[in-house]
């Protein structure tokens, strides 16, 4: 598809059906993850794909926002391995790893699979409950699958404000 057409067709669904994401597919967005750029390429991501009913209720623990998706990947990236940028108040783990989730969302909408991200979690309860390294981050949650009948974007999904009210040129 036409990144112009991604761009506006994609929203966040919150209503999966039980149809799983063909393996062809999920590569394909994890592939789209993989060559996401990162600072000093360093590549910190860590990516975890959770398909088990016994993982997807760990997910189910730590969030409610699974909307019955089959497939949630947890984009996380490795504290031990970020660039700190001068000031040494950022570094690059929580940009980077948002780019790469970014890239796997819109490869996700290019394949024709439906996603959201879910942030509304507490990512050390996250950790704790996928028993994940000590040194890794959560970021997020990215919700993968096949929208249900009647899913579709919120109301106000095409509401934009105009550049006008959001860029300023200096």
């Amino acid at each position: 598809m036409e990144l112009k057409k991604v761009l506006k067709a994609r929203f966040s669904c919150k209503k999966y059906s039980d149809r799983q994401v063909e393996d062809e597919k999920l590569a394909a967005i994890l592939n789209a993850g993989r060559l996401a750029p990162t600072a000093k390429n360093l590549q910190e991501q860590r990516i975890y794909v959770v398909q088990s009913p016994e993982a997807l209720a760990k997910i189910d623990t730590v969030t409610p926002c699974r909307y019955n998706a089959p497939t949630v990947i947890v984009v996380a990236y490795n504290r031990d391995n970020v660039f700190t940028y001068p000031g040494e108040k950022r570094d690059s783990g929580t940009e980077d790893a948002t780019i790469v989730a970014t890239h796997m969302i819109l490869a996700a909408a290019d394949e024709g699979v439906d996603s959201c991200w879910v942030n509304f979690l507490d990512p050390d309860k996250a950790k704790e409950a996928l028993g994940l390294p000590e040194n890794e981050e959560v970021l997020m949650f990215m919700d993968l699958g096949y929208a249900a009948e009647g899913a579709g974007p919120l109301p106000n999904h095409s509401s934009r404000k105009d550049l006008s009210e959001t860029v300023t040129y200096l």
